[in-house]
Protein backbone atom coordinates (compact mmCIF):
# COMPACT_ATOMS: atom_id res chain seq x y z
CA UNK A 1 0.00 0.00 0.00
CA UNK A 2 2.68 2.22 0.68
CA UNK A 3 3.82 2.30 -2.93
CA UNK A 4 0.64 3.49 -4.27
CA UNK A 5 0.77 6.03 -1.99
CA UNK A 6 4.31 7.17 -2.88
CA UNK A 7 3.29 6.63 -6.97
CA UNK A 8 0.28 9.01 -6.25
CA UNK A 9 1.93 11.34 -4.38
CA UNK A 10 4.94 11.69 -7.23
CA UNK A 11 1.93 11.97 -10.12
CA UNK A 12 0.47 14.64 -8.08
CA UNK A 13 3.82 16.72 -7.59
CA UNK A 14 4.83 16.17 -11.27
CA UNK A 15 1.12 17.61 -12.05
CA UNK A 16 1.63 20.56 -9.98
CA UNK A 17 5.06 21.30 -11.09
CA UNK A 18 3.90 21.27 -14.66
CA UNK A 19 1.11 23.53 -14.19
CA UNK A 20 3.16 25.94 -11.94
CA UNK A 21 5.95 26.22 -14.55
CA UNK A 22 3.22 26.78 -17.46
CA UNK A 23 1.50 29.85 -15.42
CA UNK A 24 5.16 31.40 -14.80
CA UNK A 25 6.10 31.31 -18.27
CA UNK A 26 2.91 31.53 -20.01
CA UNK A 27 4.01 34.62 -22.33
CA UNK A 28 7.19 33.18 -23.11
CA UNK A 29 5.81 29.63 -23.98
CA UNK A 30 2.33 31.09 -25.59
CA UNK A 31 5.34 32.93 -28.07
CA UNK A 32 7.26 29.34 -28.65
CA UNK A 33 4.21 27.49 -29.70
CA UNK A 34 2.61 30.26 -32.04
CA UNK A 35 6.48 29.94 -33.76
CA UNK A 36 6.52 26.12 -33.59
CA UNK A 37 2.83 25.90 -34.85
CA UNK A 38 3.84 28.73 -37.56
CA UNK A 39 6.88 26.64 -38.90
CA UNK A 40 5.15 23.24 -38.93
CA UNK A 41 2.31 24.92 -40.97
CA UNK A 42 2.50 23.87 -44.43
CA UNK A 43 0.73 26.46 -45.83
CA UNK A 44 2.96 29.07 -44.28
CA UNK A 45 5.32 31.07 -46.86
CA UNK A 46 7.69 33.30 -44.90
CA UNK A 47 8.88 34.75 -48.19
CA UNK A 48 4.97 35.80 -48.43
CA UNK A 49 4.73 39.76 -48.85
CA UNK A 50 1.47 39.19 -46.63
CA UNK A 51 3.65 37.14 -44.13
CA UNK A 52 6.56 40.10 -43.69
CA UNK A 53 4.90 42.28 -40.63
CA UNK A 54 6.68 44.88 -38.90
CA UNK A 55 6.66 44.76 -34.79
CA UNK A 56 3.45 46.84 -34.86
CA UNK A 57 1.36 44.11 -37.45
CA UNK A 58 2.29 46.44 -40.33
CA UNK A 59 3.32 45.02 -43.32
CA UNK A 60 6.60 45.88 -44.18
CA UNK A 61 8.21 46.33 -48.14
CA UNK A 62 11.47 47.16 -46.55
CA UNK A 63 14.74 45.28 -47.34
CA UNK A 64 16.38 43.56 -44.67
CA UNK A 65 19.64 44.90 -45.70
CA UNK A 66 20.28 48.51 -47.56
CA UNK A 67 21.21 48.71 -51.22
CA UNK A 68 25.06 49.51 -50.12
CA UNK A 69 26.31 49.97 -53.95
CA UNK A 70 23.90 53.58 -53.80
CA UNK A 71 25.90 54.85 -51.00
CA UNK A 72 26.54 58.28 -51.11
CA UNK A 73 28.87 58.65 -48.32
CA UNK A 74 32.22 59.48 -48.86
CA UNK A 75 34.74 56.01 -48.84
CA UNK A 76 37.10 55.22 -45.91
CA UNK A 77 40.21 56.67 -45.74
CA UNK A 78 42.65 53.72 -45.67
CA UNK A 79 44.94 53.72 -42.62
Amino acid sequence: MGAVVTAVIAIAAVVLGWITIEMACKPCLETGRRAMDRALDPNYDPDSPANATTGGGAPSTEPLLADLSASTAPPAKAI
